[in-house]
């Protein structure tokens, strides 16, 4: 089934890209592949480098009640809160029509909803907004810039998305991230990395004050763009949140499964 295939890439694409970033972010984090869960955990203030997400395919009502209680005591057991991420084409129909039931069961709280997405769709012509400049990140000065624009996006303290990005070697010299500039002010950001044949498209986000202005597709576009010109890469992928899912099929992404991510009860 095409769609099983592509929810299965789509968490295999995170549990390789997260292993990157959250090793990146500390060489001693908790990165472990368990029976049905992948563990991607940096205890960061920056949320999303605590991730965990179920793995098995075609898991029933039964097993992702027990995935969801081994999972929060997983979290239970951190410093800092992240998220659970669940891929609903992983599951068994049943098992998608009890989760959210399940997961209070679990002590857990659905928290927003996402989608995977995937295509062929590269290269791509050199991209251009008539606002924007576009600057590969490459100091530290500009990882704050982008951490800053994540923070204001998702909400997060500043402080909390520099925890996240401060300091990297692997932002400034593997990951094709760039900043999307207005009048020499950053307003927007995206960047790819290679990630097993493909480019992962991460952390995008623009300003809140500068949306709705077409910001975000370019610089995803220029992210692209250089990824492919450097590594020769054609397919993409990519997990959307609400908010970015409308952008992505204008550049030539398919949605596959729906996402939901939860969170510990507080």
């Amino acid at each position: 089934m095409p769609e099983l295939a592509d929810a299965v890439e789509s968490v295999e694409q995170l549990a390789v890209v997260w292993r990157a970033m959250v090793l990146d972010r500390d060489a001693a984090a908790d990165v472990r592949d368990l029976p049905g869960i992948a563990v991607r955990w940096a205890d960061s203030r920056f949320a999303f480098w605590n991730c965990l997400t179920l793995t098995e395919v075609g898991a029933d009502a039964g097993v992702v009640e027990r995935r969801l209680g081994e999972a929060a005591d997983i979290m239970r057991a951190k410093r800092r809160p992240g998220f659970l991420w669940v891929f609903d084409d992983l599951l068994e129909r049943e098992a998608r029509a009890e989760l959210d039931a399940a997961a209070e069961r679990a002590g857990l709280v659905y928290a927003f909803p996402g989608t995977g997405m995937a295509g062929d769709l590269l290269p791509l012509p050199e991209p251009a907004h008539p606002e924007l400049t576009f600057v590969r990140v490459s100091t530290d000065a500009h990882l704050r810039a982008y951490a800053d624009l994540n923070s204001r996006a998702y909400g997060f303290p500043l402080e909390d998305g520099r925890d996240g990005l401060a300091g990297s070697a692997l932002w400034k010299e593997q990951v094709h991230a760039y900043l999307g500039l207005r009048d020499g002010v950053p307003v927007t950001c995206a960047a790819t990395v290679e990630a097993e044949g493909r480019l992962f498209v991460v952390l995008v986000a623009t300003d809140p004050d500068f949306e709705r202005r077409g910001y975000g597709e370019a610089v995803t576009r220029k992210a692209l763009y250089e990824g492919a010109r450097a590594t020769g890469l054609t397919r993409a992928t990519l997990h959307a949140t609400a908010a970015g899912a409308p952008v992505y099929p204008r550049i030539g992404f398919v949605p596959n499964s729906p996402i939901r991510f939860y969170g510990l009860k507080s």
